[in-house]
């Protein structure tokens, strides 16, 4: 028997979670993503490619917004999850205090040394291999110019000659009042100089996070070694502050929204989403409720994109039946915010190598297994 072939309307319904006033339906997915029974659903790839797209929103240094259509929810998520916890970073792994006189314990320094997002040449951070964790003998794993980085932090609190009698500004008073981010200076070692150097070397992201307040006579002296890592090892290894997707909101006006009403209506979504246009002698051909309402405004959907689906138009009963709420299940709006390592732009793409490589890994597997 020859597969069934779904209408249009079908496929537009199979597309749609529905968004009720108190409820979400139409959210199952079938056994298998993207097969129905008695269809055929064989994998094409000149038909995923005719279906997929991306569309980029905003591309910025440390902030990224654009869309995949034409996925399914498992690979979405995939990308996500692989963006926060599988692509390598830098990150201070051990702290060896030499000398610290703040008021701050060495073990609190060194947790806010770790936590401080490292930035540095791309090609240098692939060029370097993992460091081997010896186990409980840590003197076992051998350290090299390949597998870590050594930063420096010596800073000494003394008083300024120069301040004026009467100052109160301990920053004006005091010289290295203030320890930042800043003060941390990178020692390059062996090959390291090839790969990190200008503005390639190893920085904090951001120069001016506070590490801690001193004043005269205390002073911080110690060593710090950075490690490769990611971020299911440790949250300080991950490349994003955040990395979220939602669905692409869908609004239907089913029936028309005039006067005081369209207004309103538009009040009940973000600025933007729904716009007010005058009814036409068109609009009054085409639909007998527009007629004898020339002049007036209806309400129209301008640019889903901005909704949050708040539902609160369906909460008002003059709109009842007139609207309808939706969210196209194949169509994920990412955003990814960088910690500074990667462009954000740049993320995504090192999500794709990192499942490229997880598929031929298992594909080998797969194969072995086989024999």
């Amino acid at each position: 028997m020859a597969p069934l072939v779904p209408s249009h309307e079908e496929l537009e319904r199979r597309r749609m979670v529905d968004i009720n006033a108190e409820t979400v339906s139409n959210i199952p997915s079938t056994d298998f993503p993207g097969h129905w029974p008695g269809e055929s659903h064989e994998w094409n790839i000149d038909r995923f490619r005719d279906g997929f797209r991306v569309e980029f929103h905003q591309n910025k240094p440390l902030e990224a917004s654009f869309s995949l259509i034409g996925l399914d929810a498992s690979i979405a998520n995939a990308f996500r999850r692989i963006v926060m916890a599988e692509v390598p970073t830098l990150a201070i792994e051990n702290v060896y205090v030499h000398n610290n006189t703040s008021v701050i314990q060495d073990e609190v320094v060194a947790q806010r040394l770790g936590l401080i997002p490292l930035k540095g040449s791309v090609e240098g951070l692939n060029w370097m291999r993992w460091c081997k964790k010896g186990g409980e003998d840590e003197t076992s794993s051998e350290l090299a110019d390949f597998n870590t980085i050594v930063l420096r932090l010596d800073v000494e609190c003394t008083k300024n000659p120069n301040a004026a009698r009467d100052e109160q500004d301990p920053r004006k008073l005091y010289k290295n009042a203030h320890v930042y981010a800043k003060d941390i200076v990178y020692h390059p070692v062996g090959r390291q100089e090839q790969f990190f150097f200008d503005e390639g070397a190893i920085q904090p992201v951001n120069p001016d996070i506070l590490i801690a307040k001193l004043r005269p006579g205390q002073k911080m002296e110690m060593e710090m070694h950075c490690v490769k890592g990611i971020g299911a090892d440790h949250a300080k290894f991950s490349p994003v502050a955040t990395a979220t997707y939602r669905l692409m909101p869908d609004i239907k006006i089913l029936r028309p929204i005039i006067g005081d009403d369209a207004k309103k209506f538009a009040k009940c979504f973000p600025k933007g989403v729904i716009a007010l246009e005058p009814v036409t002698a068109e609009d009054e051909r085409q639909n007998d409720e527009y007629r004898g309402r020339s002049g007036e405004v209806k309400a129209v959907v301008r640019d889903a994109f901005n909704d949050t689906v708040s539902r609160e138009c369906l909460r008002h009963e003059e709109f009842q039946g007139k609207v309808k709420l939706g969210r196209i299940r194949d169509h994920f709006i990412y955003n990814v915010e960088s910690s500074g390592q990667f462009n954000s732009d740049v993320l995504f793409l090192e999500s794709i190598k990192v499942l490229k490589l997880k598929c031929a890994r298992w594909k080998r597997g797969l194969t072995d297994l086989m024999r």
